[in-house]
Formats: C-alpha cells, structure tokens, sequence
C-alpha cells in the first residue's frame, strides 16, 4: 500500500500522482484527484508497476526467473506446478522451509545473486546448508509433485536439474565464457545457443 504510485487512469487518460501512496489514494487524499477513492481497477494498474518476486493478481504471478534461454521456457511454471498443485509436494516444500525465520528468508533474497549456489543458509529444520542443496531438495520435490499429477511435466525440470547437477549456475557459465573465452566482447552471446 504504501510502495509509491505513478499514474491513476481515469477517463481514457493517465492522471500522474508520482510518489503518492496507494493508502493514501484509499482514503481520498490525492490532491490530483481529490476526494476520489480508489477501485479494485485502481489496485490492478498499482499492481502491474511494482515488481516483487512474486505479484498477486488474479493469480500468482512468479517473477523470480523472467529471462533465460528458450529450451527452458518451461522449466519455471513445471518448478511451481510441481511445489504448488500438488499437495504432497506443497506440504513437503512446506516442511522444508517450516523453521527458517524471516532473518533466513532475507538472508538469502539478499545475497543468493551474488553468492548463487555458495551461498550459506537455513535447510531442512534450519540447519545449515548451501543454496545447492537445498535447490536440489525444491527439484526433488517439485518433480514428485509433477509424477503424481501424471502429465508428463517433469521432463520440463530435466535441464534445472542438469544445472543443480553441474553445480555452477548459468550466470557462472555465462561470466566465465565472458571473460574468458570471449574476451570480454558480449556478442558471442547471441549466436552461443543461450539464447
């Protein structure tokens, strides 16, 4: 509520209320609008400028992954079919994740982007693991998730697997064809198959 707005849409035209709060617009206090109170409209355009991991919609929206070559377009919804719809699985990813605190949770949105699969943090009843691990125990359960449901999804995990696997991510990969063995020039990456 309180993320900062950029536009109200009224009438065919976008009214800017930049910097103002979605709380504030609830109330009627925008002096662009004064008085107007937001609709559930309202809430949906407010919703499609901020960008978390995950956004609610009318549905789940999962951010976390939005690039990543084309043989592997699958790979994240197959990874939340098989945690979300199933719920063996659900319970599982549940369990896993059960005693971690907050401190846990910001531990790892905080620094698995530098420290990838390294990184140090809270597993299975909080002990201590790596992001590896525990990545491999996810695939573990979202891939039981996705046998039960009896689709045939589970082969969309092949290649995240393949990556847990190798134990390096594909930014590691990517970083060392960069400045190894492309010199630092960025163009090989269109024609190297990632993407």
């Amino acid at each position: 509520l309180d993320v900062p707005m950029y536009f109200v849409y009224r009438h065919g035209k976008y009214i800017d209320v930049s910097g103002k709060s979605f709380r504030d617009f609830m109330e009627g206090k925008l002096e662009a609008i004064p008085g107007e109170v937001a609709t559930m409209q309202d809430w949906e355009d407010h919703l499609t400028t901020i960008f978390p991991e995950i956004r609610l919609k009318r549905f789940l929206e999962m951010r976390g992954a939005d690039g990543g070559p084309w043989n592997m377009i699958c790979a994240l919804p197959a990874l939340w079919v098989g945690l979300l719809y199933d719920r063996q699985a659900l319970d599982e990813a549940e369990e896993l994740m059960s005693s971690w605190t907050t401190a846990d949770m910001l531990h790892m949105q905080e620094n698995v982007a530098t420290e990838a699969f390294k990184l140090e943090c809270a597993g299975r009843d909080g002990k201590p693991t790596t992001m590896l691990e525990l990545a491999r125990e996810v695939l573990r359960i979202s891939r039981g998730g996705l046998e039960r449901r009896g689709h045939g999804e589970e082969t969309f995990l092949t290649k995240l697997e393949a990556i847990a696997d190798k134990g390096t991510t594909q930014a590691e990969d990517l970083e060392f064809k960069f400045t190894k063995l492309w010199n630092g020039n960025i163009d090989p990456l269109f024609v190297d198959g990632f993407m």
